[in-house]
């Protein structure tokens, strides 16, 4: 045979499929603020988070699920823009704001506490709608109340 390997017809495109969005809603003293979601509940799904991801628009965000209320960590590996990174105590009222993180940055992010979910947005707007400690986010993981 000669120095060359006939070329395969090309594989089908895969469609990607857009993201599953949930609603969730952010009660602030200045109201409320409403965002629709994506849920990472598993192992996979929170370990790619927002990674390699160029923009995120300003009523999208990340909700990350652990189930059981722990101190958790995160980092901006592979991640191209800053976020806001809001830390959800189990009653679904917020315990810590880390704002604007550094893209790319390997630095640690702590809750400073125990919490069910973390919630990002694009950085910048947790300010903008004024959300704080104690806030209370609205989504079908926390209690009603």
């Amino acid at each position: 045979m000669g120095g060359f390997a006939a070329l395969a017809a090309p594989a089908p495109l895969l469609a990607k499929t857009a993201p599953v969005l949930e609603p969730l809603e952010i009660l602030t003293a200045r109201g409320p603020a409403r965002f629709q979601v994506e849920l990472a509940a598993d192992n996979a799904s929170r370990a790619q988070g927002l990674m390699y991801r160029k923009s995120l628009a300003p009523d999208r965000g990340m909700l990350f699920d652990f189930q059981t209320p722990r101190p958790v960590s995160f980092w901006m590996r592979n991640t191209y823009i800053s976020l806001d990174m809001i830390f959800i105590r189990a009653d679904g009222r917020i315990l810590s704001i880390a704002r604007n993180t550094v893209p790319l940055s390997e630095e640690g992010v702590p809750s400073g506490g125990p919490v069910r979910a973390v919630l990002e947005l694009v950085g910048g707007r947790a300010a903008q709608i004024g959300a704080l400690p104690g806030d209370r986010v609205v989504h079908r993981i926390f209690p009603r109340g």
